[in-house]
């Protein structure tokens, strides 16, 4: 494990060196949750992500709780020591996760990718939906815009680059492929992942405790539904 600065307010606490689906998942989980029990005082917020967690804290907390010492140094203490002991002592082993089923519209005018995704494939239309609806994925993270998740667990060959050129703007709802990745767009916004249907889930909502739907270690479900059925979701 390494702590390295990630600009004036915030530590980068490197879990693991190389990212693998399951076990870095679940290393940066656990290290997670040492955290938040821990409950360092000054912390903001942690943001995991594939291999890493993001410590925010506020700098003149941390400056009046580090006394004599470096304030970067006490507080690199304190996040190894919280980290280390509930290691030691086997307190997390993994938490129970949640299940989340998402349904999905595979339609064409829904998925404008997906042509092209069964091209690179070698696959028919109603293969690739199959295989990407069968599957059972993991949110490795979530970011890039509030509430996007990144899933693992996609069939190896369904993988397909993103596409040359992004598109200006993407629908809330898009369901995509991005290498060999899955996600979902939360909102409109840019994007270059290529489209193979679309979700009238609600991803993020600031109105919602928490706001975003999905957090990082869930497990998700795609469900194939017909366009009668998004319209009633939609509803």
């Amino acid at each position: 494990m390494r702590i390295e600065p990630l600009g004036d307010s915030a530590l980068l606490v490197r879990v693991v060196e190389e990212f693998h689906p399951e076990k870095s998942l679940d290393a940066v989980l656990r290290a997670l949750q040492a955290l938040e029990f821990a409950a360092i005082p000054g912390v903001i917020e942690l943001a995991p992500a594939y291999t890493t967690i993001g410590v925010f804290f506020d700098p003149a907390r941390i400056a009046r709780n580090a006394g004599k010492s470096s304030i970067l140094e006490a507080f690199k203490t304190g996040i190894e020591h919280a980290i280390q002991t509930a290691s030691q002592a086997g307190r997390f082993r993994g938490a129970p996760t949640a299940i989340i089923e998402v349904p999905v519209c595979y339609e064409d005018e829904f998925a404008p990718d997906l042509a092209d995704v069964a091209q690179h494939a070698g696959l028919s239309h109603d293969e690739v939906i199959h295989r990407h609806s069968d599957a059972s994925y993991r949110v490795t993270c979530v970011g890039f815009t509030p509430g996007f998740p990144f899933l693992s667990g996609m069939p190896r060959e369904l993988a397909t680059p993103r596409r040359a050129s992004p598109r200006k703007e993407i629908p809330a709802g898009a369901v995509a492929i991005g290498g060999t990745q899955t996600g979902i767009y939360p909102r409109k916004s840019p994007g270059g992942w290529n489209i193979i249907g679309r979700t009238s889930l609600r991803l993020f909502d600031v109105l919602r405790n928490p706001p975003a739907l999905f957090h990082a270690g869930d497990c998700v479900r795609f469900r194939k539904i017909s366009r009668s059925e998004f319209e009633q979701f939609s509803a």
